[in-house]
């Protein structure tokens, strides 16, 4: 019978969560030139090309910037204390997960760029802070794809934490 209760009050809680949890997907191409050996950021852009001084930048012809984002996850990123997920997946099959970090002074306006950073550097093209990955840290089979103009896409899933659990 505990255990019955344990198990209702986590489908509560999970239940809870749904009302402090955003999706949202961008679609994006690899390209020739996606070098992906930046150290500290990691980019998703709209433009259809890319020169080999765009390091950061895994994506090209992405189908969003941050400014077309859904408004409920743009104001779970700017919750304070909230997380983001982004789970990078090629139609390949290969995969890898970033997390990384909201924050209320996060404009999210930026209609061409998405920008994942390690530091908590803040602009109008910044989607979360404090990233456990930047491009050097992708898995460099994903990224080969990615160079092959391998199809993909980033699923966004910004998370708060209710105080009370």
């Amino acid at each position: 019978m505990k255990e019955l209760i344990n198990r209702q009050n986590n489908v509560r809680v999970f239940s809870d969560l749904k009302h402090l949890a955003g999706l949202d997907v961008v679609s994006f191409k690899g390209h020739p030139n996606v070098r992906a050996t930046h150290r500290t950021t990691l980019e998703i852009t709209k433009e259809n090309y890319l020169t080999p001084r765009g390091d950061c930048i895994i994506g090209v012809s992405a189908d969003k910037g941050l400014a077309d984002l859904n408004q409920e996850l743009k104001q779970i990123i700017r919750s304070r204390d909230s997380v983001i997920l982004v789970l990078l997946v090629d139609e390949l099959g290969e995969y890898d997960l970033i997390v990384g970090r909201g924050d209320p002074r996060l404009e999210l306006s930026d209609d061409r760029r998405i920008i994942i950073r390690k530091s908590t550097h803040i602009s109008r093209n910044t989607l979360a802070i404090n990233s456990t990955k930047s491009a050097a840290d992708i898995k460099r089979s994903l990224i080969e794809n990615l160079r092959r103009g391998v199809g993909a896409r980033a699923y966004i899933v910004g998370l708060v934490m209710p105080a009370s659990l």
